[in-house]
């Protein structure tokens, strides 16, 4: 009897790693985010889509925030940062959307803060 494994989770998990390797992320970042793949299978459906796709799916939805209202979001915040005269080599599409797929996890255990953390930056020029 042959041993049966998941190729797709295989392949997921080596993009994930050449993400965070692209990103600048280390092995714990990748690592705790693959567990809460593992522990999330709307979560993990969403970013299998997007490793297949290079976009987001934006089924899952907390709060009424998708995928690229993170992934915007995260832009909006790296643009203050920047706008403040600080220009981060660790800012970059790949880090947006990892940081995009930790903030919907954060988000899924505590929306209200979230939301708040979302809505407080709307209509304003600085933090």
């Amino acid at each position: 009897m042959g041993i049966l494994y998941d190729a797709r989770k295989l392949k997921a998990m080596e993009f994930l790693n050449d993400l965070c390797g692209y990103a600048g992320k280390g092995d714990d970042f990748a690592n705790s985010l693959w567990t809460e793949f593992l522990n999330d299978e709307e979560l993990y459906r969403e970013f299998v889509y997007y490793a297949d796709n290079h976009t987001f799916l934006d089924e899952m939805k907390i709060s009424g925030y998708s995928m690229s209202d993170l992934y915007v979001w995260q832009m909006d915040r790296y643009n203050i940062v920047r706008e403040l005269g600080k220009n981060p080599t660790a800012c970059n599409k790949e880090t947006l959307v990892l940081n995009a797929f930790m903030e919907m996890s954060n988000m899924k255990r505590d929306p209200e803060t979230y939301v708040l953390r979302i809505e407080s930056g709307k209509g304003n020029d600085r933090l």
